[in-house]
C-alpha cells in the first residue's frame, strides 16, 4: 500500500453512482410494489451496500482500512432504470472514493441478482465517482502569483563548516514541489541579534515567506524563537499548534520544540526544527493549507 503516514487527518467525502437498467417497465413496478420474489430489492441492496463500504479494504488490495463514519445509499427510480447513489464520509488521512464506488457496485449487483428471475435483460452501467471532497486538491488555496521565499539555516556547527546542511535543502525541495520559489538560502550561527537582523533585512526586500530552520530546541544556544518573538508583529498560534501536533503523533519529543509562526509586516515568518526529519514534517504538517494565507493577504490588498 502507498505510505500515507505523512498525510494529515481531515474530513473526506465521496459520492459514487451506479445505474441499474431494466428491459421492461413491469420490473420497475415490481421494485416499487415490493413484489419481487426475492424480497424488497431496494432495502436488501441498501444493506449490502453498507456492508460493502466497510469491507472495501478486504476486497481491494491497495485500499487502506479506514474508519467509515457515515454511509448513505439512496435511489433515483426512473421508468426504465434505477440510479444508485452512495455517499461516504470519514475523518482520516486518505479518501473514500473507492469505498463509495465499491459500495455502489455491490448495491447494483445485489439488485441485479434479485431482479434476474423476473427480468433477463437487467444491466449495470456507469459505475463512477460523482464527487469527492477533503483531499489536498481541495486545500490548495493557491494565490494568483508565485510566492517567493528564503530559507535561513541557524547552526553554529554548519556555519563553521563542520557539518552539512540537509534540512535546508529538504525544505527547499518541499517548497518547490508546492510551487513556492526559493530565491535565497543562507547559513548563519545561532546568534540572537543576527537572526533579528536577517529577518528585518528580508522584510525590506518584500519577501513573502521566510523560514528559519534550527535553534528551536532547549539548549542554551537555541535562540531562534526568542529572537523572532521580540520582533514579530503578531503570532499565528494555530500554525504552531499544527506543527507540534503533527510531530507529536510521530515522536514524543516534538513537544520540546518551540516552533514559531507569525507576521513581520506582510511577510510570513516560520521557525521550525533544524533536524532533517523535524523540518520535513513541519512543512508536511501545514502545506498546502498554509498557502491560503497569501490568498487572504491578496484579498486584503485588493479591498
Amino acid at each position: 500500500m502507498v505510505d500515507i503516514t505523512p498525510k494529515s487527518t481531515t474530513l473526506r467525502k465521496a459520492i459514487a453512482q451506479a445505474i441499474v437498467k431494466v428491459s421492461k417497465p413491469e420490473t420497475i413496478q415490481a421494485i416499487k410494489n415490493k413484489a419481487v420474489p426475492k424480497g424488497d430489492v431496494l432495502e436488501c441492496a441498501r444493506v449490502a451496500g453498507l456492508f460493502a463500504a466497510k469491507r472495501t479494504a478486504d476486497m481491494i488490495p491497495d485500499c487502506h482500512p479506514l474508519p467509515i463514519e457515515f454511509t448513505s445509499v439512496s435511489y433515483e427510480v426512473e421508468e426504465m432504470e434505477v440510479k444508485v447513489l452512495v455517499e461516504i464520509h470519514t475523518i482520516y488521512k486518505t479518501g473514500v472514493e473507492v469505498e463509495a464506488m465499491h459500495a455502489a457496485s455491490v448495491v447494483a449487483l445485489t439488485m441485479y441478482d434479485m431482479l434476474k428471475p423476473i427480468d433477463k435483460g437487467v444491466s449495470i452501467e456507469q459505475i463512477k465517482l460523482v464527487e469527492k471532497r477533503g483531499g489536498k486538491s481541495d486545500r490548495q488555496g493557491k494565490p494568483g502569483r508565485v510566492i517567493q521565499a528564503a530559507i535561513v539555516v541557524c547552526s553554529d556547527t554548519i556555519s563553521a563548516g563542520k557539518g552539512e546542511d540537509v534540512a535546508g535543502e529538504v525544505i527547499r525541495k518541499k517548497l518547490t514541489d508546492w510551487g513556492v520559489q526559493v530565491t535565497q538560502k543562507e547559513i548563519i550561527p545561532d546568534d540572537f541579534d543576527l537572526i533579528q537582523k536577517q529577518a528585518k533585512s528580508y522584510q525590506e526586500q518584500n519577501l513573502d515567506l521566510l523560514i528559519f530552520t534550527g535553534g528551536t530546541g532547549l539548549s542554551p544556544r537555541d535562540v531562534t524563537p526568542d529572537a523572532l518573538e521580540e520582533i514579530l508583529d503578531r503570532r499565528i498560534p494555530g500554525i504552531e499548534e499544527a506543527i507540534r501536533n503533527y510531530g507529536q503523533q510521530r515522536t514524543p519529543f516534538a513537544m520540546l520544540s518551540r516552533s514559531v509562526a507569525g507576521q513581520l509586516g506582510e511577510m510570513m515568518v516560520l521557525a521550525i526544527p533544524g533536524s532533517t526529519k523535524g523540518a520535513a514534517e513541519s512543512i508536511d504538517a501545514i502545506f498546502p493549507a498554509f498557502l491560503h494565507i497569501f490568498k487572504v493577504v491578496e484579498g486584503v490588498r485588493h479591498d
